[in-house]
């Protein structure tokens, strides 16, 4: 089995058509499949320019506890980035971006860390891309960025095989810890950081 590489964004539930609509915006302006209409558990209604299951059917999460979502995001070009295309024949959009996909996500309406908060699971579909999230400075910043603008309080960098994971956002502060170290004991530490999820 390959690696599993991915970051792991936890928010409110309030804000998830929020995180997705922002999604969105890392999408190539160019899709060869129809949008895919999304009704969130709250009744939100949004139009991604993703797959579900490789699927363009409308998606009703409303008695759901999961959303599984199939996309090509686009990140500003770094060297890890510009090595990857070179190795795998892409070019560069104009404007400095790279197409990367597959990145499956699943979105958890009730996380497994805490059941108050939502997450995001983006995850490389290959070891290549794998070790791309790993080394890639703006794909960590989209990642980021994503987590800032969307509200959410927490962005991990999870390898999948039971390393510790890497801390890469926390309550409106980028930081660089890892679980498991001084700070934060455990996962359990680390949610306990986390403020109300209703406030």
């Amino acid at each position: 089995m390959g690696l599993i590489y991915g970051y792991d964004i936890y928010l409110r539930p309030r804000n998830v058509a929020r995180a997705l609509a922002n999604l969105a915006e890392l999408a190539p302006p160019a899709r060869a499949v129809p949008p895919l209409e999304i009704t969130l558990p709250g009744g939100d209604r949004l139009v991604l320019p993703f797959t579900s299951h490789f699927k363009s059917e409308p998606v009703d999460c409303s008695t759901s506890s999961t959303l599984e979502l199939d996309m090509s995001l686009m990140f500003d070009v770094d060297d890890a980035l510009r090595e990857y295309a070179q190795r795998n024949g892409h070019d560069p959009e104009a404007h400095g971006r790279l197409p990367v996909g597959y990145v499956y996500a699943t979105i958890r309406f009730e996380s497994l860390l805490h059941p108050g908060y939502t997450s995001v699971e983006c995850w490389a579909a290959t070891s290549g891309m794998s070790r791309l999230f790993e080394q890639s400075t703006n794909i960590r910043k989209a990642f980021t960025g994503l987590t800032a603008d969307s509200g959410g309080v927490c962005c991990l960098f999870d390898t999948g095989d039971g390393a510790p994971e890497q801390v890469c956002w926390l309550n409106g502060e980028p930081i660089e810890e890892t679980v498991c170290g001084r700070r934060f004991p455990d996962l359990q530490a680390l949610v306990a950081t986390w403020s109300d999820p209703e406030k």
